[in-house]
């Protein structure tokens, strides 16, 4: 399984709000200067991380995007699942798959697919926004690229 451009730069988006103002309203030029995304392709994102409910947004002069709830409250997994859908090796083993192949009752390896996936959403979910924003925070002690 790879992580695509939508994934990865949603989660840094993400964590880099959780990092420059949790709670704040920020705009997209912030990120995108900060974080050297392209402006456009975080407004494509943003789209979704609004509607699965990870990020609100408000108009005007002092608007922009804020997190939804507290960064300790949004998991790695949460953005990833909104942003790439369920984390699978395999499509066999993603329980919304209305088809499952013509080996799965046999299959030798379904098992260790499973279990990757098991350990993989637990790793993703155990890790939230304020963990990536605490880590780069650490990383940046005595750095002068690190301002709140």
């Amino acid at each position: 399984m790879k992580i695509s451009t939508k994934g990865r730069y949603g989660l840094e988006a993400l964590a880099d709000m959780a990092i420059y103002g949790e709670r704040d309203y920020i705009n997209l030029k912030s990120i995108s200067e900060r974080q050297g995304i392209s402006d456009k392709y975080l407004e494509q994102l943003f789209i979704h991380l609004k509607r699965s409910g990870l990020i609100d947004s408000l108009r005007g002069a002092q608007g922009g995007y804020r997190l939804s709830r507290d960064a300790d409250k949004i998991s790695v997994k949460d953005v990833l699942n909104s942003l790439e859908g369920p984390l699978a090796l395999v499509d066999c083993i993603v329980e919304t798959k209305e088809e499952c192949c013509n080996q799965f009752d046999c299959c030798v390896t379904r098992v260790l697919w499973q279990k990757i996936m098991e350990e993989l959403n637990f790793v993703t979910k155990a890790i939230s926004l304020a963990d990536i924003a605490m880590l780069f925070k650490e990383s940046q002690k005595g750095s002068n690229e690190y301002y709140v």
